[in-house]
């Protein structure tokens, strides 16, 4: 009887531990596979959540399978303190042990909103934008131009400026000057610290730049700067030979004219090829933005057409008055027109026009040349024959 009672117990033991190895192997399983989850979602951790109540939504949501299995996982892997506040994007099928990664890894909020300050070149936009996870894509909610005088402040940017997950950004375009770039960050109430000291024009990189509440605006300018030096020495290392150009500075230059020349990202390095060419040949440059920053000094947008009389105006920046580069930059050209300036197409080309399309129609010889703005001087009768 003893025997019989004791081998039945030893039965149940090795059922029970097979039992148990299976329940193990399947939790292991499911914490790893692919999850549930149709679309992706963004998943906002308030300040003083814990994992259980995380674990719920995920499951109320449909991001997993097992809230037990999720919280059973992160306590394993040593992750369940490390939750962190902040909205945290969840792709579709997204595994327990991905998604524990996802909301303990901590740094930027990966989705939810996001205020953008977009420095352009003729306006400063703060827009209050929200991603979409299942797009991607963000929304507009709100949009205002921080810099101008009595601006209504959208209750969608005040609401957001309180929550702690809200992202911040700065976006700074191609060919906008140092000055309008101080004039834009010291009007940001996200930043601190008004500088005064205009950089040297053509010193800071357009890029994005995260910045977070209470960051003084001379650290951003420092970034700007310090990104900007980096591009020119790398682009410098990697020029073409046998360039008109002395200096990282020259190249600077040429490369802020290359940038207010065109809008047309592809023919950057024709442009500049014009430009490196009339240089080679003692041409001089005849570049009418260059006419515009001796007016402006880069401090503000002209508005306005070009007057005969301001073409032959005498100041250091005019190229149609002076020979070679003007003394300085005329805005802040990005990465791309600094490597086209220093890495120029091969042509012959010493002209170009407006061809109607927003891009350029290139000329070897005077006569080609001429060809060329007969068809632009019809194009621009036109379309003013048009708005009448």
């Amino acid at each position: 009887m003893w025997r019989h009672l004791a081998s039945n117990t030893i039965t149940f033991l090795i059922v029970g531990l097979a039992g148990a190895a299976g329940v193990i192997a399947w939790g292991v399983n499911a914490y790893s596979d692919e999850g549930p989850l149709e679309a992706a979602i963004c998943l906002r951790v308030e300040p003083g959540t814990n994992m259980r109540s995380v674990s719920a939504r995920l499951e109320e949501q449909g991001a997993i399978g097992s809230a037990s299995v999720f919280r059973i996982g992160a306590e394993y892997s040593e992750k369940a303190g490390q939750l962190k506040a902040g909205s945290h994007l969840i792709p579709e099928r997204s595994s327990m042990s991905r998604i524990v990664d996802i909301v303990t890894r901590g740094g930027a909020s990966t989705c939810g909103t996001e205020i953008l300050y977009k420095i352009g070149v003729n306006a400063v936009l703060a827009e209050v934008r929200e991603l979409d996870p299942a797009t991607s894509n963000y929304t507009e909610l709100a949009e205002f131009d921080p810099t101008a005088e009595s601006v209504k402040i959208p209750a969608e940017y005040q609401s957001m400026r309180a929550r702690a997950d809200t992202r911040y950004r700065i976006s700074m375009a191609e060919g906008v000057t140092s000055w309008q770039v101080v004039n834009a960050l010291n009007a940001l109430d996200t930043l601190e610290g008004d500088v005064e000291e205009i950089p040297a024009e053509g010193s800071l990189a357009p890029d994005s730049y995260e910045i977070a509440p209470g960051t003084q605006v001379g650290a951003v300018l420092d970034r700007m700067a310090a990104a900007q030096a980096a591009i020119l020495a790398e682009a410098w290392e990697n020029r073409a030979g046998d360039l008109p150009l002395e200096t990282p500075e020259e190249a600077l230059i040429l490369a802020s004219i290359v940038e207010k020349e065109t809008g047309v990202g592809a023919e950057r390095p024709q442009v500049a090829s014009v430009f490196v060419n009339r240089l080679r040949q003692g041409m001089r440059l005849q570049t009418d933005p260059t006419v515009i920053y001796g007016i402006t000094e880069g401090e503000g947008v002209l508005g306005r057409g070009l007057r005969q009389s301001e073409l032959r105006a005498e100041t250091p920046w005019n190229t149609y008055v002076i020979n070679g580069l003007p003394p300085t930059p005329i805005a802040n050209p990005g990465r791309a027109a600094i490597e086209a300036a220093l890495n120029p197409a091969t042509t012959d080309y010493v002209f170009f026009v407006a061809d109607g399309t927003g891009g350029h129609a290139f000329a070897e010889t005077l006569a080609e040349h001429n060809s060329n703005v007969a068809v632009w001087r019809k194009i621009e009768a036109e379309r003013a024959a048009a708005q009448n």
